[in-house]
């Protein structure tokens, strides 16, 4: 593992630059340097930020690498107002995701994202706040949640079947306007929250937000934890789902296909169903005392460590920080609870210091699972209702754009044959 921090003179020879331009490049804020001990007046700078710039050094001279690079990982694609992801920060439009995951609804960052406007989350989710019963949901016909539920499928794919079917009933989700997308976007969710509770054979009839329906539906006294996760988990930048979205939105489908795009990309194993893979591992564990030998043999074998480490945040998910935090306020009331937490703490452990990564929001959501005892799936069901908000939000940046998505491809396949 590289080390974290370089001396001014291993800077300026990586990078080319004489000793004033980086004094220059820390007091622009594009370098980050602490001191390097109590005792010395010499500095030392982050590795991290000297890569990033060396690397954008390099991208200016070469375009090409630019393009080829910016789909993984690389530069950035999109301009967006959304999302920022800076350090070990999550912002929603300005705004710490962390802070408002105990202080805000799922619904008012909705409207925050959607029409920078949270006080308007009121006027949007009037339906979505209203009684789910068996006669009607926010306009889409109560059979649409009753055939759904009668198909016995897990939640993910009953979300999916339920806007498959609803899109042909909701005629003004074809009005891309910013206001009636965010109405369409209330329906969506209202929609996709019936789909998991019936799914779960736990009836329609909840009261309340997404949070408290949930809670209802799963017979848990934690709305505010449910809804920090939701919260968190409500976008994250030009991530693989989202951008699925936005390709949708780009060629002016319907939100509902928007969605069902996202729920697509977010199915597979290396995105929102990365959670299962965690389960399995936290799963294996038979006890505390024996985390350290599971998680070696897996090393042993070869194998990764699902749940540990995110390229964005090699100090740590603050979402992941935030949950696991808030998880540990609610007391153990059951000798379950308490056996759960003692496994996921011992996995946590063991894992960071096996492997020298932090654990991400996936590990946290699974943990919030295992330790209240929700339904097997649950997290990625959160992922995929709190993602929802994202992926409107995202749609209607891109409605506005105007811009139509479509890159070009390097082709490198056989030569063609020409005539002659």
């Amino acid at each position: 593992m590289p080390d974290r921090y370089l001396s001014a003179e291993d800077v300026c020879a990586l990078l080319g630059i004489k000793t004033a331009t980086l004094y220059a490049y820390v007091s622009r804020g594009l370098i980050r340097s602490e001191s390097s001990d109590d005792s010395s007046r010499e500095r030392r700078y982050l590795t991290e930020d000297v890569e990033a710039l060396a690397r954008r050094k390099a991208e200016r001279k070469d375009p090409a690498t630019v393009a080829r690079g910016a789909l993984d990982w690389g530069s950035p694609l999109l301009d967006s107002e959304l999302t920022l992801i800076d350090g070990h920060r999550l912002y929603y439009r300005g705004l710490d995701a962390t802070v408002l995951a105990q202080e805000w609804s799922l619904e008012q960052v909705a409207a925050l994202l959607w029409l920078d406007d949270s006080s308007a989350a009121q006027k949007i989710f009037t339906a979505a706040e209203q009684r789910i019963s068996r006669d009607t949901i926010d306009g889409v016909r109560s059979d649409i949640i009753t055939q759904v539920g009668s198909l016995g499928l897990p939640p993910l794919n009953a979300m999916q079947v339920a806007l498959a079917l609803a899109v042909e009933e909701d005629v003004r989700a074809f009005d891309l306007s910013r206001e009636s997308v965010a109405q369409t976007g209330a329906r969506i969710l209202h929609l996709l929250t019936a789909a998991v509770i019936t799914s779960e054979n736990r009836g329609v009839d909840a009261d309340g937000n997404t949070a408290q329906m949930l809670a209802q539906a799963w017979q848990v006294d934690a709305v505010a934890l449910l809804n920090a996760a939701l919260v968190l988990c409500a976008d994250h930048e030009l991530n693989a789902s989202s951008f699925a979205g936005r390709i949708t939105a780009s060629a002016e489908a319907t939100p509902y296909a928007v969605v069902l795009a996202g729920l697509a990309a977010l199915s597979g194993v290396r995105h929102g169903a990365h959670t299962a893979r965690v389960r399995a591992l936290l799963e294996s564990i038979p006890s505390p005392e024996q985390a350290r030998s599971v998680l070696r043999d897996r090393l042993r074998r070869g194998e990764d460590i699902p749940g540990f480490g995110h390229r964005l945040y090699p100090e740590g998910d603050p979402r992941a920080d935030t949950l696991l935090g808030l998880l540990q306020e609610i007391p153990a009331r059951t000798p379950f609870m308490a056996s759960a937490r003692e496994r996921i703490d011992a996995a946590r452990r063991e894992g960071e210091l096996l492997t020298g990564k932090l654990v991400s929001v996936d590990f946290a959501l699974v943990a919030l699972e295992l330790t209240l005892g929700l339904p097997r799936g649950s997290a990625l069901t959160l992922f995929a209702l709190g993602r929802t908000v994202g992926w409107i939000a995202h749609a209607i940046e891109q409605y506005e754009s105007g811009q139509l998505l479509r890159p070009r491809a390097r082709y490198t396949g056989r030569a063609p044959q020409r005539d002659g």
